[in-house]
């Protein structure tokens, strides 16, 4: 009969092209893949591997059980993560990848929401970006995705990110083999403009909006990630001038309300409590991003998911009633208000 070490064996060598490059990927020693593939000549029949230089060639008879290895092995992955799942739903866990925004904005009203009609669900939260997020809903790591998904661009390609679907990991004893990619869910929650931070006391601060091309003149505070938005200033015919990087949002802000320089910011990311040295304005140029939740269909029933995607909604639509207004506005006339 079939070994599942052996099956390992045979994908690694297909990939690696050697017996001690397979045994590296696999954390075995070189001749245990050597025992490990004769053993499994014997129990096919027939040849599956010759010497081609300093490395190893399959037959065909070789290629072939590689390719229904690597199937098997995926296969018993996905049977891992769909019973992973029901035990951790079994014990009232749902676990939730989310973006910052969402994090900052959504998550603690949910969680509160969802703690008053069920106490005995836990929630585990880990912020990652949007591919990070998605990769983890795939590989069976997370259950919900709270992701930001651009106009034109599919759910299960967030935030238009170039590589959603990298290569597999090798499998064997060390590495298992990413599983087929699961129907997926997509629920739309809300949709999030981007906006500018400005000193309460900017020339613009009293427009609804504001278009990027009014601010080439000004001073920036960006974060690393800032090639969207240097694209975008480049079509508004201008190159933004940086006078400091922080990837922290609320340093962004602070550094705002002390005359450092604007900051771009997600509506959802705003501080609830904003200096009232500061005004945000939605960016007139610049489309919003949408926020979706995305999970796998065979855990879109489960009591604990269910329960938490209604606090979920709750969550989005108290925070669209909340004062009538969007976020940004809301920052801006509070900020006004408080000076």
């Amino acid at each position: 009969m079939l070994d599942i070490h052996q099956l390992a064996v045979i994908a690694g060598v297909a990939r690696a092209g050697s017996y001690t490059a397979a045994a590296e990927l696999l954390g075995y020693t070189q001749p245990a893949v050597s025992y490990r593939m004769r053993a499994l000549e014997r129990t096919i029949g027939v040849q599956l591997a010759v010497r081609s230089g300093r490395g190893v060639r399959l037959t065909p008879a070789g290629r072939r059980l590689a390719q229904h290895a690597e199937a098997v092995l995926s296969a018993l992955g996905a049977v891992e993560d769909e019973f992973r799942t029901y035990a951790a739903h079994a014990r009232g866990t749902v676990r939730v990848s989310a973006i910052h925004s969402a994090c900052a904005s959504l998550l603690p009203g949910t969680v509160a929401r969802l703690r008053s009609v069920r106490p005995d669900v836990q929630i585990v939260l880990e912020r990652a970006s949007s591919p990070d997020a998605y990769r983890s809903l795939r590989d069976g790591r997370t259950d919900v995705a709270l992701v930001s998904v651009r106009d034109g661009c599919r759910p299960d390609d967030p935030d238009l990110d170039p590589d959603p679907d990298p290569a597999p990991d090798v499998p064997g004893a060390g590495a298992r083999p990413v599983a087929p990619e699961a129907e997926v869910v997509d629920l739309p929650l809300i949709s999030d403009p981007r906006c500018v931070l400005l000193p309460a006391d900017h020339p613009l601060a009293d427009l609804r909006t504001i278009p990027l091309s009014a601010l080439a003149d000004e001073a920036w505070v960006l974060d690393e990630d800032r090639e969207e938005f240097t694209g975008a200033c480049a079509r508004a015919g201008f190159e933004p001038r940086t006078v400091a990087i922080t990837n922290d949002p609320a340093t962004a802000h602070d550094l705002v309300a002390h005359g450092v320089g604007a900051a771009v910011a997600e509506g959802l990311a705003l501080p609830p409590h904003p200096d009232p040295r500061v005004v945000a304005r939605p960016l007139r140029d610049w489309p919003p991003r949408h926020v979706h939740a995305l999970l796998r269909a065979e855990t879109r029933r489960a009591p604990a998911v269910e329960a938490l995607l209604m606090a979920l909604r709750e969550a989005v639509e108290g925070h669209l009633a909340r004062d009538g207004d969007p976020a940004p506005l809301r920052l801006a006339r509070a900020a006004k208000a408080a000076g």
